[in-house]
């Protein structure tokens, strides 16, 4: 090497920051050959960080020269070096020591700002210097950017891998420490926030030449595997963990640095697609989709309840909507590209549609917000999720998310739930055969994983609704040509689109049309089983009399096999009564040949239909043979033993004779009705209170039989008026179930068309207002209402009415009956106050059904109490024995007690046997 040279490199090293004062005040061009030379040769020979550790002082002076010489670099030599060996002479030995010089000025900048006030001036300039140094060293990072971009139209990454890694480490660690800054100065923040506000644009800046950098970056789609594309990866999820500082920082920034993560993901989908983190950029779509439709909601909020359009949180929340549309769009694009690759972030996507309409109307925890605002949110974002569902429709991880047979969900996403199964019913139409089959079947795919079909999660999830049903919330309606559109209740949203549905189901999937249908016939929730109801008889409706009379046979042959009472049995039966309307007159002959009335054993048939759906020749004909057949197995169980096994029997035809009464009385002759009121007659003589409460089946019985001598009311015997009614005075006493309660007002109410004559009315009347004083205090809220229903058809048509006042013997039963005629006293309610009832109700509700176990009710078994064979009690002489010799000695005792008084110790030895009986009867089964 030439002395000159050495010379120079001496200067160098020696000279240290006075050089470097000289060089910096020197323009590069005035660096003419050799001397450019010779300062890259030397930059090649003692490397760059040391340089950077020359004159190393401590903290803020020691930080600033290192900044110094860093802006030279980049300024003056960094435009002469050969830009294929960048990262091997610059970057990779320059940058780690840059972040790490940037971390320890974070560390210093973090520790020291505890102590700042506006009294401690050596802090605040400490700080502020610190501060100022950050900014230089990010205007550093930029020009580096800047320089790659400027001498290279097409970048390999590979070439500068660690400028994109470490500029972004840096412009993280700004925002972090801009965002948490209140914080962090504790108060003092305008003491530095000058410089924070420049701190955080130098971020700024950088991160968008960085992008514009990065947007040059070219990679070969050849190749699956190698460092460019485990760079990339690690570049986007950078840019990713930068979104979730941000994202509450600056909106518009958030969104660009979203849109940039979308389309690099998409450039180099075919290299990347592997190796990305799918599951997290999803989650933080996800995440930021729902915290700016939350923000959205509350200027929503706020503009409802200031009731003004032209202001500044109009406009914000304008912002804040096409904001949300944005994520959403971004989430639509990235979903269909990578589609294959998301198996596992399907729940995630399931959770955001479920959390969004949680928080929209109508559901019961939506914020109460205009329906001006309600409808630019679902015409602008809401949308959206439309066609993100069309997407999923054929991915089968998302059929097993939603139709996942463990799926449990707080009681505010049951609601979302539903209309997403609605929402997925409505475009299964339109799908192949194999879809509609991938949804509407079941599967096991492990033995803890089974997916329940599409219509057995409707109904599930339909059931789970009892607020959004009671409530009811409405839902906007189907639009019809000619009329206007109308909101319907979820009841009527859900049994519409399920009806459609079925007109269009794959014929090869009504087996599991008819499963579903049933099962849900056969659940004990009153309002899915009327469900189900309505469905099938649509479908019966709309398909052909063939069909509807194969589905009535098929409920026909269920009610006959049903081997006792049970709520599924009294589902079936309003299901025949409904389907048989719907037969042809040619099928309803037929059914009657195959389930004949004339035959006792159909009668259980009979007595669910109503004989109206028959034509007049049919109905006479069909009233006659229930009747003739009725009362002959009627007058058979008088003239037998009367046991209480056959109640069941004589019970199906009362209920029979009912039917007939209520549907076909007319075509009853004189003698017919004549007979049925004699059946009804011996048939009361056999009951007594006792028994009554006594014997499920009895109670049965009465309940039948009170209703059917109603219908003939005004020919009965005055005399068994009085003995019917004395009963029921004895009856209520002894608190009988509500059945029996519903039934004696259903009688009690006919006798207001009857005239009591005036030998009876002394024995009638008063056990009347009795029976009305009773029911009207009863606490039971369905009782009550029937109660007052009933004394307000009684009162009306009574020609006693001195009777009338003696029916509410209290103040309060009076006032009650009063507000109910007059139709006042209704407590105020407003929409809110009724919607957070609801939602307490429904809570309670279900809380209750999961604490509590199903218990057998006082009233609940309707099997009659069978007396014990003999021989299942081989020690029944010895019982009978010991209970004669107890009973031989309390007659002894009684004798005892009449002859002289007892000791003072005979009270408590008393007591003490009651004790030991009370124990011995609670052992008896």
């Amino acid at each position: 090497m030439p002395f000159s040279d050495l010379f120079w490199l001496y200067c160098w090293l020696e000279g240290g920051a006075s050089f470097c004062h000289w060089l910096s005040n020197t323009e590069s061009e005035s660096l003419t050959p050799p001397w450019s030379k010779y300062i890259l040769f030397f930059l090649v020979l003692v490397n760059v960080p040391g340089i950077l550790a020359l004159h190393v002082k401590k903290h803020s002076d020691s930080w600033i020269e290192h900044i110094q010489i860093l802006k030279i670099i980049v300024e003056m030599f960094l435009p002469h070096m050969n830009h294929l060996t960048l990262e091997q002479t610059f970057f990779s030995q320059v940058l780690p020591k840059t972040v790490k010089l940037f971390d320890d000025m974070m560390y210093e900048l973090t520790s020291q700002a505890k102590g700042l006030s506006s009294h401690n001036l050596e802090i605040q300039t400490t700080l502020r210097n610190i501060l100022q140094t950050m900014v230089q060293l990010l205007a550093a990072l930029t020009g580096c950017v800047q320089h790659v971009c400027a001498t290279q139209e097409s970048i390999i990454l590979e070439n500068i891998h660690s400028l994109p890694s470490s500029v972004l480490h840096v412009i993280k660690s700004t925002f972090v420490h801009c965002k948490a800054s209140e914080s962090i100065y504790s108060g003092h923040l305008h003491l530095v926030s000058d410089l924070l506000q420049a701190l955080f644009k130098e971020a700024y800046s950088l991160q968008k030449q960085l992008m514009e950098l990065l947007d040059m970056v070219c990679m070969d789609p050849l190749i699956d595997e190698n460092d460019d594309v485990l760079n990339m990866v690690i570049v986007i999820h950078s840019l990713l963990d930068i979104c979730s500082v941000i994202s509450s920082m600056d909106h518009a920034f958030h969104a660009n640095t979203w849109k940039f993560i979308i389309k690099q993901s998409l450039k180099h989908q075919s290299v990347i697609k592997s190796q990305l983190k799918h599951r997290d950029i999803i989650t933080s779509l996800c995440e930021d989709i729902l915290f700016s439709f939350h923000s959205c909601l509350q200027l929503a909020e706020q503009i409802t309840q200031s009731d003004a359009q032209d202001n500044a949180d109009y406009r914000l929340f304008q912002k804040t909507l096409k904001l949300c549309r944005f994520f959403a769009n971004s989430l639509l694009h990235y979903t269909k590209e990578f589609l294959p690759l998301l198996s596992d972030s399907c729940c995630t996507l399931h959770q955001l549609y479920l959390q969004i309409h949680s928080k929209f109307p109508p559901s019961l925890y939506a914020a109460q917000i205009s329906k001006a605002q309600q409808e630019e949110i679902a015409g602008t974002f809401l949308v959206t999720l439309d066609p993100l569902i069309n997407q999923l429709l054929t991915f089968q991880p998302f059929v097993q998310v939603v139709l996942d047979s463990k799926l449990e969900l707080p009681s505010e996403l049951q609601f979302p739930q539903c209309l997403l199964l609605v929402v997925i019913m409505d475009k299964l139409p339109s799908q192949p055969e194999n879809v509609q089959a991938l949804w509407c079947t079941e599967n096991q795919l492990t033995e803890a994983t089974t997916r329940v079909s599409l219509l057995k999660a409707i109904f599930f999830n339909f059931e789970q609704c009892a607020g959004e049903l009671s409530l009811p919330v409405h839902l906007q309606g189907i639009k019809s040509k000619g009329q206007m559109e109308v909101a319907v209740t979820l009841y009527e949203h859900v049994c519409v689109h399920l009806c459609t549905f079925i007109t269009s189901f794959h014929p090869s999937l009504f087996p599991e049309l008819d499963v579903a249908l049933l099962n849900a016939v056969l659940s004990a929730n009153m309002i899915t089983s009327l469900l189900a109801m309505d469905a099938w008889c649509f479908l019966s409706r709309y398909g052909t009399a063939e069909l509807c009379a194969h589905h009535v046979t098929i409920v026909a042959q269920l009610i006959k096999s049903c081997p006792g009472e049970c709520y599924q049995l009294a589902n079936l039966s309003v299901l025949l009564r409904r389907l048989f309307f719907f037969m042809a007159p040619s099928q309803q002959v037929e059914f009657i040949q195959k389930f004949s009335p004339k035959a006792a054993e159909n009668l259980p048939l009979w007595q669910c239909i109503s004989l109206q759906a028959l034509p007049t020749e049919l109905r006479k004909q069909a009233a006659c043979d229930i009747t003739r057949v009725g009362i002959a197995q009627c007058q058979e169980w008088l003239s037998n033993s009367r046991t209480l096994g056959e109640l069941e029997s004589l019970n199906t035809l009362l209920s029979a004779l009912l039917a007939v009464c209520n549907s076909a009385s007319e075509v009853l002759d004189i003698a017919q009705q004549t007979a049925i009121m004699e059946i009804g007659s011996q048939l009361w003589a056999f009951l007594n209170p006792k028994l009554v409460t006594g014997q499920p089946y009895i109670q049965q019985t009465l309940s039948f039989l009170l209703p059917l001598l109603g219908v003939f009311v005004q020919t009965l015997d005055p005399h068994l008026i009085s003995q019917v009614v004395t009963l029921q005075t004895s009856l209520l006493k002894l608190e009988p179930p509500d059945h029996v309660c519903l039934a004696v007002l259903d009688f009690v109410s006919s006798l207001g068309k009857f005239f009591i004559p005036q030998a009876f009315q002394d024995k009638i009347l008063p056990n009347l207002s009795s029976i009305f004083d009773f029911l009207l205090a009863d606490r039971n809220w369905i009782i009550e209402q029937h109660t007052l229903e009933a004394f307000t058809q009684f009162a009306e048509g009574t020609n006693h009415e001195e009777i009338v006042p003696q029916c509410f013997r209290s103040e309060d039963t009076k006032n009650k009956v009063i507000s109910f005629l007059e139709k006042t006293g209704f407590v105020e309610e407003t929409a809110a106050a009724r919607v957070e009832r609801v939602k307490q109700e429904k809570g309670i509700f279900w809380e209750h059904l999961a604490k509590v176990p199903v218990e057998e009710a006082k009233w609940s078994s309707l099997q009659p109490y069978s007396k014990r064979a003999r021989h299942e009690f081989p020690l029944e002489e010895e019982y009978r024995s010991a209970l004669q010799a107890a009973s031989g000695a309390l007659e002894a005792i009684e004798s005892l007690l009449q002859k002289s008084p007892a000791p003072e110790w005979f009270l408590m030895k008393m007591e003490t046997l009651q004790e030991r009986i009370d124990e011995l009867k609670r052992r008896v089964p």
